[in-house]
């Protein structure tokens, strides 16, 4: 069985029923899509969490939101180029080659953001905060399995699909109803938190994309694009293929633009960096006046720019050749792993662990986020839980929360899971510096204004 690019592509929106408005060939579907998530609060809260470097006082290197806007940019291409050969095999197609760029590049201006204050390490502490906190313990009694799986293995890819499909204009059935097909380009692991370890998995599998309360919505995603199922048990469905053109935009930005971010923090040497750009292009796409530029750092923007745009076409080579096996679900790899240059690419990847990941004031501070986000979620949770036995310290603190964290009238909601879940939606939407803020404040260590 095969998925066919014609359902694939729909542009019909969650929570919206019957079928899209007429084609306009001045603002495709999808370039709505890039709109209402450039103009989403979501989307503005980037600017100020971490890409690589938190709280960082250089301000050249990237946050989380020039970097979503540097992968959009490199999807747009990445999928136009694809598109253009994919209409071109099926003739039978009815969307334009440039309607899969606009798909692709709607996808990655989200794909980050589900992420929590202070970058990966947000994640981490949220888990390790359910996973050792007695307060955590007590407020997840009730919770099933399934529940109890999202919580403690809590995903920002997740929370992300959350957050355009609900949060974001939550009176809305589908959130910010986007289309079905940048919905499914954009979830990069199309399975919830729990699937039978005995069944093989690959790069789409390594994580969840959605949690339970958004498990009907993806599943309206999967039907709409004619998604795989790849157990009959448990929701989990093979990719959109437009997924793996998202996921090497991604790749090939953190990867070249960290590396570049490393060096103009005094991280990595001009040479190495050099070294590491040149060894993705062939010998006809290299630099041959490279020494005319006046300073290291225009040899790297001049390097970086160059192994972006090589990358881009190994990439969407890589993608067409596979196409056959990508619609029958039975390629599962990132893009840029199943080229010629994975070698270089891994090489990359090594070493800015070994350096820029690893720099001792990031670690502080993301060491320092387990304690902002475990306390954050420490006092809130509490004051919810002992909002009947502690009422005049909960109420207090409750009144810090926006109003739609909580339940009906502002009071907790009474289940578990919903409780807990709209908790994480206001800690895990914070900016790093809000974030850091309100703990020094809750905690007494500093006040407002001082």
């Amino acid at each position: 069985m095969s998925m066919d690019w014609n359902q694939l592509l729909c542009a019909e929106r969650l929570g919206k029923d019957g079928k899209p408005r007429p084609h306009d060939p001045a603002r495709s579907e999808f370039r709505r899509d890039s709109d209402r998530l450039t103009f989403s609060t979501a989307f503005r809260r980037l600017q100020d969490k971490t890409q690589v470097f938190p709280l960082a006082d250089n301000d050249y290197v990237r946050t989380r939101l020039t970097h979503s806007l540097e992968v959009s940019s490199v999807a747009r291409s990445l999928g136009a180029r694809v598109g253009a050969e994919i209409c071109q095999r099926h003739p039978e197609l009815k969307s334009h080659g440039s309607e899969i760029g606009e798909i692709v590049a709607a996808a990655a201006l989200a794909h980050d953001l589900g992420n929590p204050p202070f970058g990966h390490s947000g994640e981490d502490a949220i888990r390790h905060w359910f996973q050792t906190s007695a307060i955590a313990d007590a407020a997840s009694t009730g919770l099933s399995a399934a529940q109890r799986s999202d919580i403690e293995r809590y995903e920002g890819n997740a929370q992300g699909f959350r957050l355009i499909t609900r949060l974001q204009m939550p009176d809305n059935p589908g959130g910010l109803e986007l289309t079905h097909a940048t919905l499914g380009a954009f979830t990069k692991y199309p399975r919830e938190s729990v699937v039978p370890e005995t069944v093989k998995r690959g790069a789409s599998a390594k994580k969840f994309g959605f949690f339970q309360s958004e498990r009907e919505q993806f599943a309206s995603v999967a039907e709409h694009c004619g998604l795989l199922r790849r157990a009959p048990d448990v929701a989990w469905w093979a990719r959109h293929p437009l997924a793996f053109l998202v996921e090497a935009a991604d790749d090939i930005c953190y990867r070249l633009v960290d590396f570049e971010d490393g060096f103009r923090v005094g991280e990595l040497a001009y040479a190495e960096v050099r070294d590491a750009f040149l060894a993705l292009m062939p010998d006809e796409k290299r630099p041959k006046r490279l020494h005319e530029a006046h300073t290291d750092g225009r040899r790297v923007q001049i390097l970086r720019a160059i192994a972006i745009g090589c990358a881009i076409d190994e990439s969407a080579e890589v993608f067409l050749e596979n196409e056959a096996a990508i619609l029958t679900g039975a390629f599962d790899r990132p893009l840029i792993e199943a080229g010629a240059n994975c070698e270089a690419w891994a090489a990359i990847q090594r070493r800015s662990i070994e350096t820029i990941y690893a720099t001792r004031r990031g670690v502080m501070i993301e060491a320092a986020g387990f304690e902002v986000l475990g306390g954050l979620l420490d006092v809130f949770v509490s004051a919810l839980n002992a909002l009947d036995a502690e009422p005049r310290r909960s109420a207090k603190l409750l009144h810090l929360v926006p109003a739609e964290y909580l339940g009906p009238g502002r009071r907790p909601d009474a289940e578990p899971y919903p409780r807990l879940l709209k908790i994480l939606d206001y800690v895990s939407g914070m900016t790093d510096s809000y974030a850091l803020e309100l703990y020094k404040n809750v905690r007494g260590i500093s006040l407002p204004g001082r």
